[in-house]
C-alpha cells in the first residue's frame, strides 16, 4: 500500500520527470475525492462507487482518505501513477479485491489507465466512519 503521511495532500508535488500534462493534472486534483466514474449509493456509512475504463481510458488523480475497498468486476490490465512518484502495472481477474485502511492524516493519491484490450470494471466501497472525514465529491 502506498500511504502518505506528515504531509498534506494539497502540498504534493508531482515528480519532475513526469510528462507536463500528467505533472499539471496532480496539481490540479489534489485533494479530489470522486474516486469512481459514478457515485451509485451513498448512506450514512458507505459510498458505492461504480468505475468503468474502456481501453485506453484513464480516470485522473484522485485522493483517498477512507478507508475503502475495491473489487474488480472484470479482469483487465492497468497503469497506475502515484504522487510519490511510484507507477505501478497490475492485472486484474475478476473478483480480485484489495481493503486499504488510512490512519489520521494519511492518504493515497493515484491515477488510472486501462492499458488492456478489454473494459476494466471496479466497484469501490468507501468507509464513511473513518479516522479521517470525506473529501468533497462535487
Amino acid at each position: 500500500m502506498n500511504i502518505s503521511t506528515n504531509a498534506t495532500y494539497a502540498n504534493i508535488e508531482a515528480p519532475l520527470a513526469w510528462p507536463e500534462a500528467l505533472r499539471a493534472d496532480l496539481h490540479a486534483s489534489r485533494g479530489n475525492g470522486r474516486v469512481g466514474s459514478r457515485l451509485v449509493s451513498q448512506s450514512d456509512r458507505v459510498r458505492v462507487w461504480h468505475l468503468a475504463l474502456k481501453p485506453g481510458e484513464r480516470i485522473g488523480f484522485h485522493t483517498h482518505v477512507l478507508d475503502y475497498f475495491w473489487t474488480a468486476v472484470t479482469g483487465g490490465r492497468a497503469r497506475s501513477h502515484y504522487a510519490d512518484g511510484r507507477v505501478a502495472e497490475v492485472t486484474y481477474e475478476a473478483g480480485d479485491t484489495k481493503h486499504h485502511h488510512f490512519g489520521p492524516g494519511e492518504f493515497m493519491m493515484h491515477d488510472l489507465t486501462n492499458i488492456g484490450d478489454t473494459e476494466l470494471v471496479f466497484t469501490t466501497v468507501e468507509f464513511l466512519d473513518s479516522d479521517n472525514p470525506p473529501l468533497k465529491v462535487d
